[in-house]
């Protein structure tokens, strides 16, 4: 059986190189199911001590670390800085985002499925909005994976949220989670039809222990 291909959409000042290192894990777990494909957003992210880094762990730069910190939206347009927290009329880059998107598809499609992590999953939610749209024509998702998701607390994104999709989704996050606290992730679940829902004691990173296995396991075998 051919691995399900499935893009990897990291988070707020990560890049794919370091979101790959952090899931070094679940690679592993689910090597013989999937193949994870990592991709960077367009936005480089300026280093301010005053935001807080989207850090497994509270771990600093590892190998291929986050020297390069990117995001896919700005929810502050003047400072571009981003908090999920902030509430904000409008943002800045998710459009050049989408189409950094498309253009992957193109070059490395096709994909089974889509995984986020934290910004990375709120902007999944919004790509899986497009597609059942009929939106984006390149867009053509099975599955979707949000890990440490949430809604965008932008009021130009409330688009995104105004039809319930249909594209079955695995939604996983940390109950000590403090970047992005679970209540936070369980505002997403009415935006999907049939959520499956996996929680972990953990706080802010994808999960990857062998009790985890049999949730992913089983969601993926739908797709095979």
């Amino acid at each position: 059986m051919a691995p399900l291909r499935v893009l990897c959409i990291h988070g707020y000042r990560q890049n794919g190189s370091s979101f790959r290192e952090k899931t070094g894990a679940l690679r592993k777990l689910l090597k013989k199911q999937v193949e994870l494909v990592y991709m960077s957003a367009p936005h480089s992210v300026q280093q301010a001590s005053s935001e807080a880094p989207e850090k497994e762990n509270g771990s600093g730069p590892g190998p291929g670390g986050d020297e390069d910190p990117k995001g896919w939206w700005f929810s502050d347009v003047q400072a571009r800085s981003f908090s999920a927290q902030q509430q904000c009329e409008e943002s800045l880059g998710i459009e050049e985002s989408v189409s950094f998107v498309r253009e992957a598809l193109k070059a490395q499609g096709p994909f089974d499925g889509i995984l986020g992590f934290s910004q990375g999953a709120a902007f999944v939610a919004m790509l899986c909005s497009l597609q059942e749209q009929k939106l984006e024509p390149e867009f053509n998702f099975r599955f979707a994976i949000l890990v440490a998701g949430f809604p965008s607390a932008c009021k130009e994104h409330q688009k995104f949220y105004n039809t319930s999709l249909q594209i079955p989704s695995l939604h996983v996050f940390g109950l000590e989670d403090r970047v992005i606290p679970d209540n936070m992730s369980r505002e997403l679940l009415p935006s999907f039809q049939d959520p499956q829902v996996l929680t972990h004691p953990g706080g802010h990173f994808v999960p990857a222990a062998s009790a985890h296995r049999q949730t992913y396991q089983d969601f993926l075998k739908r797709f095979q």
